[in-house]
């Protein structure tokens, strides 16, 4: 999708069309979650903090982040999706690969089914998206940029809308990227390469295999050889089931108490809960994060002896954690994060002692779940919420972009 949250936003409010806007964490503390095109130009991108965009775009206009309405659109996307091919691998919420190799003896070869979706998307949910063709993910994945709009300081190019790279056309149109387009490529690996003149994927695929190996390691080194020569013999993954869900929230101003820190876990443990019952998994290992008002940053995680999937199980795993921690120092960011993900149990108790374990509460809350996941499911999330968070406007997990100015 094209700036994806910014272009759900501006469905409603079409008055911002053409403004450089931002959608995020709109106080200082926040991060840039999207960005229009028009702020782009001014250098603003995702994950950037909300106050460098600032100063690098100051008439830009923040707006806060609506994440259940961007999951909404991306489920409405999906059904357009299912309509082409059973076959759907989401790799995000605003992005995910089709293979439609057999689906076109029925609806057209894969370019015209590329511009009839894209048709479709923008017809339905008023939405433009990039679509990138190829024989593989990987180079699939790199045309879909080449469709996109690009900002620059002297304008919007438009983009190709629909890019295909033809099987005899591949390494014509890999050698001469950046060495940094190749799946990853990060920071470190990068400065390896650069280290022995390695700029460009030609550069890299001109290289032997073990010289590739010795600069960047065994594993990586085959990975990074075989991109370098269009080879990703991945299929798609319908049914593929993510690695971790998980909530972080930047405060505007420090948790300073356990008790403050507490209500947050709460707020975070039953929007992670909510959205792993909503996967069909569970949470093998639970994660805390914690960075306190001097930027540092510490992590511990807890293994329940089974998978839970409840809110109040989660709080259970994470309170014993949250006890070592002091808070008097400040903190300003928490995260929950559900890890090693597996198969969700079935099995429930009638009834919980108060000194119960993290698995005896799963039991115990794994059915009156399935009565709360239901009231939302009819009457949305602010029908029935945990007890601490009453006094708090936010619904669980509404902010993972940082505080709101309206907050």
């Amino acid at each position: 999708m094209d700036a994806f949250f910014v272009s759900v936003e501006l469905l409603r409010r079409p008055d911002l069309a053409g403004l450089p806007v931002v959608v995020g964490g709109t106080a200082g503390r926040g991060v840039v979650a999207a960005a229009s095109y028009e702020a782009r130009r001014f250098g603003v991108h995702s994950a950037m903090s909300s106050s460098q965009a600032r100063r690098l775009c100051p008439q830009a206009v923040f707006l806060p982040a609506n994440h259940s309405l961007y999951q909404e659109v991306s489920h409405q996307l999906h059904d357009i999706f299912l309509s082409f091919t059973p076959l759907i691998e989401p790799i995000s919420v605003d992005e995910s690969f089709l293979d439609v190799t057999g689906s076109e003896k029925l609806l057209g070869n894969a370019v015209d089914l590329a511009w009839k979706i894209r048709a479709r998307v923008q017809d339905e949910l008023g939405l433009a998206c990039s679509v990138g063709l190829a024989r593989n993910k990987f180079l699939a994945k790199l045309a879909s940029d080449f469709a996109k709009p690009h900002a620059t300081t002297q304008g919007i190019e438009p983009g190709h809308q629909v890019y295909c790279v033809a099987v005899d056309a591949e390494l014509e149109f890999l050698y001469p990227l950046p060495v940094r387009a190749l799946w990853g490529v990060g920071p470190v690996t990068l400065k390896k390469l650069e280290s022995i003149g390695i700029r460009t994927v030609g550069d890299l695929a001109a290289l032997h295999e073990s010289d590739l190996q010795a600069a960047v390691g065994m594993s990586h080194g085959s990975h990074l050889f075989a991109l370098g020569r269009a080879d990703d013999d991945r299929p798609v993954e319908p049914d593929r089931v993510a690695k971790s869900i998980g909530h972080e929230e930047t405060f505007s101003v420090d948790l300073v108490t356990a008790q403050e820190m507490r209500d947050e876990i709460v707020r975070l443990s039953e929007a992670v809960a909510r959205r792993v019952r909503r996967a069909g998994v569970a949470a093998g290992t639970v994660l805390l994060k914690v960075k306190f008002s001097d930027f540092q940053t510490i992590t511990r995680s807890v293994t329940p002896r089974s998978p839970i999937t409840t809110a109040p199980a989660f709080v259970a795993a994470l309170l014993p954690l949250l006890a070592k921690i002091d808070a008097t120092q400040g903190v300003r960011l928490l995260g929950v994060h559900a890890q090693k993900l597996g198969e969700a149990s079935t099995s429930a108790r009638m009834f919980v002692e108060a000194d119960d374990s993290v698995e005896e509460v799963e039991h115990l809350w794994s059915a009156t779940n399935e009565a709360i996941d239901e009231i939302v499911s009819r009457y949305g999330r602010e029908a029935i919420r945990p007890a601490s968070a009453l006094a708090d406007r936010k619904a669980p997990g509404d902010s993972p972009y940082g505080p709101d100015e309206l907050v």
